[in-house]
């Protein structure tokens, strides 16, 4: 079997910026890497691209011996304008990513349908293609909830990111993902947890930086992988500073990568 290429999510080291990151994930034996170029809420961590940028991240990607992955990160709320975002896109698309990570804020389903088809358009005019990814604290907090939205957009590009901390804490089972139609998936996230709920109050708290290595906790990470399809894309994304506090970025992007090496040693996807 074809050993499956791994990208290191950037909320796993967020504090690294590129073109450190590359150099960093490749010593950590990934073979590709998410960028962070929007900042996930207002003034938080991220690493705007420009036409420099992408000059000198292509030449320190190969260099290292990586590829791109994919960039995030854009809320769609209400006021979000996505054609703002167009050259982003198209800047990410000369660096080499495919796939652009969302989440969905907006209360009216609607809008938020054809805001998704509008950005899924813009992505495809670059050769991209972006991720709907739910959480329980964000407006689009289920599977359910996540496939009506790409369902209504209708957009083959437009596609879901499984991020398996967010599907358990939203209540969601391996049978649910069974019945997702396997054209439906994009990316899924690899990380463990603790079967405890951390309730409303904590678990923002666990999702950015309480994370386990896969294996270290409860969650059941061999039932999720076996039901998504086998050429899913699969990223890492294990932000530990609470868990791991003495694990330096090197150190805990690569304990992440060993334990995604062996969760995945017994992948056996159904389809």
């Amino acid at each position: 079997m074809t050993m499956t290429d791994l990208a290191l999510a950037h909320l796993t080291v967020l504090d690294v910026a590129p073109p450190a990151l590359f150099d960093l994930a490749a010593r950590a034996g990934y073979q590709k890497v998410g960028i962070r170029i929007l900042p996930a809420a207002p003034g938080a961590v991220s690493y705007p691209i420009d036409r420099a940028t992408v000059i000198e991240w292509r030449r320190r990607m190969a260099d290292a011996g990586v590829g791109a992955h994919d960039v995030e990160f854009l809320p769609l709320t209400p006021d979000v304008c996505v054609h703002d975002h167009a050259q982003a896109l198209a800047l990410a698309a000369e660096l080499g990513a495919k796939r652009f990570s969302v989440s969905g804020d907006d209360a009216d389903t609607d809008r938020l349908a054809e805001r998704f088809g509008t950005l899924c358009d813009l992505a495809a005019d670059v050769g991209m293609g972006v991720d709907l990814e739910f959480m329980r604290f964000r407006i689009v907090g289920t599977l359910p909830q996540a496939l009506d939205v790409i369902t209504r957009a209708g957009r083959r590009n437009g596609r879901l990111l499984i991020d398996l901390l967010h599907l358990f804490r939203s209540g969601g089972t391996a049978a649910m993902l069974r019945a997702v139609p396997a054209e439906a998936f994009g990316s899924v996230q690899l990380c463990d947890a603790r079967r405890e709920d951390p309730t409303n109050a904590g678990i923002v708290e666990e999702a950015r930086e309480g994370r386990l290595f896969p294996g270290e906790g409860e969650l059941p990470l061999a039932a999720f992988m076996d039901a998504l399809p086998g050429g899913i894309a699969v990223s890492v994304e294990v932000p530990a500073a609470r868990t791991h506090p003495a694990l330096g970025p090197a150190e805990c992007a690569a304990a992440a990568c060993a334990a995604s090496r062996r969760l995945l040693a017994g992948w056996r996807p159904s389809r």
